[in-house]
């Protein structure tokens, strides 16, 4: 497979950052993931838009020209490893760039961000959309600054680990006592016909299928609420579901080994995913 590495396609395998990247010794860079479906980019824009955010967020400086290169690097790859047809994702990292001595600083004087993208098939998770997932409860004891996708994600890769340990398929977070997202998605709850979702803060990524979902309930006229779910109100809920670029839709049907509701995926969710793959697929 090839990749793009500062300026060059490369061999996934030849392609190399330096041991000094601030990536590497820091976490510092963020990140978006995109879903190609036949060629065209789901929601490419908004994924740039929210990069442009987290780079802000971060104050890395990406120049103006190798940004807008960005949509046709990211087509250009496609063609290259094979995925002009089918499901495909690309994947797009931009670091603060390598600088030495190592220091908690920024690099002075300014070096170049490092940018990276790769691409690889995609299979949907079918039968999870349509059987719905457990999921585990776990306190969400990441920083305060989740609105940004940054490549920090060690609390997330331990919270999914520790559902995978658990038998369970992901991972509902809770931080003061009410539901914020999961390792890797956004979360709705479903209520007497209303929707429910923690609101846009720097405690939860605003994430571009979230805004999707949003759209659509309003398209169908569902009450979107956005406002925080109790964990002490979890099993009152009627449905509960996760969204993400990679995840679609996902019914959750049992917590903590208890069933959710009726314990499968019900009829919001079940419109939501109806119309969502239209939008993805159409």
């Amino acid at each position: 497979m090839q990749v793009y590495l500062n300026g060059e396609f490369l061999d996934q395998k030849e392609a190399a950052v330096s041991v000094a990247d601030r990536g590497f010794v820091f976490g510092d860079g963020v990140y978006e993931v995109t879903r190609v479906v036949n060629g065209k980019f789901f929601q490419e824009e908004e994924h740039l838009v929210r990069l442009d955010e987290g780079l802000k967020g971060l104050k890395i400086n990406l120049d103006e020209k190798i940004r807008d290169s960005i949509p046709d690097i990211s087509r250009d790859l496609i063609k290259r490893n094979g995925l002009t047809e089918g499901e495909a994702t690309v994947y797009l990292q931009v670091t603060r760039g390598a600088a030495f001595p190592r220091t908690h600083t920024f690099p002075d004087p300014e070096v170049p961000a490092t940018v990276y993208l790769s691409s690889g098939p995609f299979k949907p998770h079918k039968e999870l959309h349509e059987k719905g997932v457990e999921v585990i409860t776990v306190p969400d004891v990441r920083w305060t600054r989740c609105n940004l996708k940054t490549v920090n994600l060690l609390p997330n890769t331990l919270a999914r680990q520790q559902a995978r340990d658990a038998g369970a398929n992901s991972a509902v977070m809770i931080r003061d006592g009410v539901i914020t997202e999961s390792p890797n998605a956004n979360i709705f709850a479903a209520k007497g016909g209303s929707l429910y979702t923690f609101p846009a803060s720097n405690y939860i990524l605003n994430g571009i299928t979230r805004r999707v979902v949003i759209d659509i309930a309003n398209s169908l006229n569902i009450p979107i609420i956005t406002e925080p779910v109790r964990q002490d109100d979890l099993y009152d809920l009627d449905e509960l579901f996760f969204t993400g670029t990679t995840t679609d839709i996902q019914p959750i049907v049992k917590v903590d080994g208890q069933n959710l509701g009726k314990g499968e995926p019900g009829e919001i969710v079940r419109s939501i995913q109806k119309e969502y793959n239209k939008r993805l697929y159409g």
